[in-house]
């Protein structure tokens, strides 16, 4: 199957997923269905060439699952059930889906896969060694080339990282002035 094909049917299970977690009442289970929407996104990252973000997107997702499984699970959440007019979800099915017939022209444009869609590849490839002295050209790319970029994904993984540990450490040192 083409890759187009793949990335509507992602696509669909994102705005579906998406639908479903404004509509589910348990707050367990809109947590795992945002889960897997953000876990789709992961994959389409890793459909359109871009493993890094893909990465990124996958641990980020699993770590705000774990948190929000974590900060919800031992609470006794109740929703009151809100008055809800059929109007609200109308609107909503209606924006999802405008942004699903908009996406699938922004996809039409997109290049067919394996052709790269910024000719910049081509100029990395061929001056990195003479423009940053590096031997190694991942190297210069990463550390000089797309430094900021590269500095954005470890600032996510390490906040990713840094909220989980605060809970994590907040529900241990509960037990332990418990005791």
């Amino acid at each position: 199957m083409p890759v187009e094909l793949w990335l509507y049917f992602i696509l669909t299970v994102m705005i579906v997923g998406s639908i479903a977690c404004l509509e589910i009442k348990n707050i367990l289970s809109s947590i795992i269905t945002i889960g897997i929407v953000g876990l789709a996104l992961s994959l389409a990252f890793l459909f359109l060439g871009a493993p890094d973000l893909a990465l990124v997107q996958f641990v980020f997702e699993i770590l705000c699952v774990i948190i929000l499984i974590r900060a919800f699970a031992k609470r006794s959440v109740k929703l009151t059930a809100l008055k809800r007019d059929i109007p609200e979800t109308v609107i909503a099915v209606v924006i999802l889906a405008g942004i699903f017939v908009l996406s699938i022209f922004a996809l039409k444009e997109l290049p067919s896969f394996g052709k790269p869609i910024v000719s910049v590849a081509e100029r990395y490839l061929t001056k990195a060694g003479m423009e940053t002295g590096s031997q190694n050209i991942v190297t210069s790319i990463i550390l000089n080339y797309r430094v900021y970029d590269t500095l954005g994904e470890l600032t996510v993984l390490f906040t990713a990282i840094l909220g989980s540990m605060t809970i994590l450490r907040k529900i241990g040192r509960k037990k332990r002035d418990a005791k």
